[in-house]
């Protein structure tokens, strides 16, 4: 089983779905002494055994698949989603976008996708939005895969110990992308990171990994010193060469860093934090139907948008301290970071 001690660096690359994790970046971070990730949330079974292969080719070093936990969901009623289609209809992208009403399936089937990581046996599983059916956690246990679950607050904490999960990924308020808050709409305790970790160290066993506003070695000697066992890091890797990110993406994380990040449920109905931008502010009090039907209505948009480079309708996902990315091959960031870490002590 994965022991965090293993790490010749206490650093995560944190899963992002959406085709930002590559092979040659999650491997280059495990050849560094880190662990690199996939998000593989809207993945199917066949790229999901690829992608983890190719990484295996790669590196012998640990790698994490990260999986949202869906909750059961119904397409609303007719009149429902012709209001919310009506709020996604009026922006102006060059090339145009067609929408239509989601259809059934709404989200992947977790054990088909499953079945191509217990074939590719990953040193961790990990799970985002809440904690997933036990046998899968037993599953994981039985092949010797270690099983981490992200927490919001000290409740959802106290529940992943009691699943028999192996860790704990404490997001704090400052991470960008999706909020793991187990439920898709009750109150967000919006924790920062600094609180969260306190919290959840002093009432937990398990070890915690930090994550949220983690851009240099100094953060992450920070998150140790607080009780951290490592650090994930998201916004930190989206500029690394071997990263799936658009141009466009890159050009906004390097050059705007003027601009807020904000929460909106816009993109995909539930609450993600990314760099503020047209769309966001069009949908604030726009209807959106449940998650993750419309992140199945917005599609369009956000790959028209990409296609013409247009970031205004892009989910330009990313957290507070954006403005910190660093544009780098990922061995010299992971370099760089070690350096950091020896630097501040």
């Amino acid at each position: 089983m994965f022991e965090f001690s293993q790490l010749r660096l206490p650093i995560i690359q944190a899963p992002m779905a959406g085709g930002l994790n590559t092979p040659l970046l999650a491997s280059g971070v495990s050849n560094a002494g880190g662990v690199g990730s996939f998000g593989f949330a809207y993945t199917g079974a066949e790229k999901i055994a690829q992608d983890l292969f190719e990484t295996k080719v790669l590196t012998s070093g640990p790698v994490n698949a990260n999986f949202f936990v869906f909750q059961p969901v119904e397409l609303p009623n007719e009149q429902v989603v012709n209001d919310a289609v009506a709020a996604l209809s009026d922006f102006s992208i060059d090339g145009g976008y067609n929408l239509k009403a989601p259809t059934l399936p709404l989200f992947p089937d977790i054990t088909h996708q499953l079945e191509a990581v217990w074939a590719q046996h990953p040193a961790m599983l990990t799970f985002h939005f809440g904690i997933p059916a036990q046998e899968i956690i037993e599953a994981a246990h039985a092949r010797g895969i270690s099983v981490g679950i992200t927490a919001t607050n000290l409740e959802e904490g106290l529940a992943i110990v009691a699943s028999g999960a192996d860790f704990i990924v404490a997001q704090g308020i400052e991470a960008g992308g999706h909020r793991g808050t187990f439920s898709p709409y009750g109150n967000d305790s919006e924790l920062p990171l600094e609180q969260l970790l306190r919290d959840l160290v002093s009432a937990t066993p398990l070890p915690i990994v930090a994550s949220g506003g983690v851009m240099t070695g100094q953060d992450i000697n920070r998150v140790l010193s607080l009780g951290a066992v490592a650090a994930q890091m998201g916004t930190g890797f989206l500029c690394c060469d071997e990263a799936g990110t658009s141009a466009s993406y890159r050009k906004m994380l390097l050059t705007e860093g003027s601009r807020p990040t904000q929460f909106t449920r816009g993109f995909s109905g539930r609450r993600a934090q990314g760099i503020s931008n047209r769309f966001m502010a069009a949908m604030e009090h726009k209807p959106t139907l449940p998650f993750p039907i419309q992140n199945s209505l917005t599609g369009p948009i956000r790959q028209a948008a990409a296609k013409s480079d247009d970031v205004e309708f892009q989910s330009l996902w990313a957290g507070r301290s954006y403005a910190k990315t660093r544009s780098m091959p990922v061995a010299d960031l992971m370099q760089t970071l070690g350096e950091e870490m020896k630097d501040s002590k």
